[in-house]
């Protein structure tokens, strides 16, 4: 029993480490939809560039080569998110814009044959092989252990997400309340043809969506390869399912609900895997994710959609 409560410790902080990964995705999801309302499923694949990108500069600036750990970081964050903001415009103009006013079946699958485009130019690229990011915090902070107790490790790595994660959605969220830009995003959201009719620039708001949506995948992306220390071109994939799953969890359309289903969901998975089993991890989050939706069809923070007449 004593050391139950450092063992539930160790996994809420692995929990919301992931959490904070997924969350950092569904946000993409959620602005999309809540502007456009369409599911951009190629968001998962801009992580997983992201992750690549920053690997790649890593490789150019070299481990060894002198810079303090927070810069070469730093310059992995910011090669990353230029790249991906790149790709994010690119796939909202080849994928999305020239069919807006189609049924939203069409763009659906443009966005799934983008995905799949996505997984193999990087495949052919980078090669389909698992591909090893070296460490670059290999530390940890502990607490406990005495007289042969159960000890809490906290990685420099995994912290480094959480801190991230957290000071981005910070600033997302005072971008979106009080820039121009987020209130226009905002307008858009609300009703898209009465803001194009006040002068609402609508095109630019999709793209910047798109853009900053791609930067927050790319800081995920880079900052979870170098938690995990490895990455293929498939890693987008399985963290898009389950930043859309975080995404409906909380409330598809949502900021917030964006955020608090990625915890949740992190949460949920991480318990899972360290008191029943990793391979029954997948069917406690999506089962969760049913729960919810049985009694909250909206999810946790969305509001039913009222229509405009």
């Amino acid at each position: 029993m004593s050391d139950l409560l450092p063992q539930l410790i160790q996994q809420l902080f692995n929990g919301l480490s992931l959490g904070a990964i997924y969350a950092l995705i569904a946000i993409g999801y959620t602005m999309v939809y809540g502007i456009i309302g369409m599911i951009n499923f190629a968001h998962g694949e801009i992580y997983m560039i992201g992750a690549y990108v920053g690997l790649v500069t890593l490789s150019a600036i070299g481990v060894q080569s002198g810079l303090p750990v927070w810069l070469i970081i730093s310059l992995m964050l910011l090669v990353s998110v230029l790249v991906t903001g790149t790709y994010g415009f690119v796939v909202e103009q080849v994928a999305y814009r020239p069919l807006r006013g189609s049924p939203r079946l069409v763009p659906l699958i443009s966005a799934i044959g983008m995905s799949i485009f996505l997984q193999n130019w990087v495949a052919l690229g980078q090669g389909a092989r698992d591909m090893a990011v070296p460490a670059l915090l290999p530390g940890a902070f502990r607490f406990g252990g005495g007289d042969g107790g159960f000890e809490v490790f906290v990685p420099y790595s995994r912290l480094l997400i959480i801190v991230v994660a957290v000071a981005l959605m910070a600033l997302f969220t005072v971008y979106i309340k009080h820039s121009r830009m987020g209130r226009a995003s905002r307008a858009c959201a609300q009703d898209m043809h009465m803001a194009n009719l006040l002068g609402i620039d609508t095109n630019r708001v999709i793209s910047s969506t798109f853009i900053l949506g791609a930067v927050l995948a790319a800081v995920g992306g880079v900052l979870i390869a170098l938690a995990v220390g490895k990455l293929n071109p498939f890693i987008g994939f399985i963290a898009g399912i389950k930043a859309f799953t975080a995404a409906v969890l909380g409330g598809i359309g949502s900021i917030p609900g964006a955020m608090l289903g990625g915890v949740i969901l992190g949460v949920a998975e991480t318990f899972a895997a360290a008191y029943i089993s990793s391979e029954y991890k997948d069917i406690v989050a999506f089962s969760l994710l049913v729960l919810i939706l049985l009694f909250r069809p909206t999810g946790l923070l969305g509001k039913p959609e009222v229509e405009k007449v």
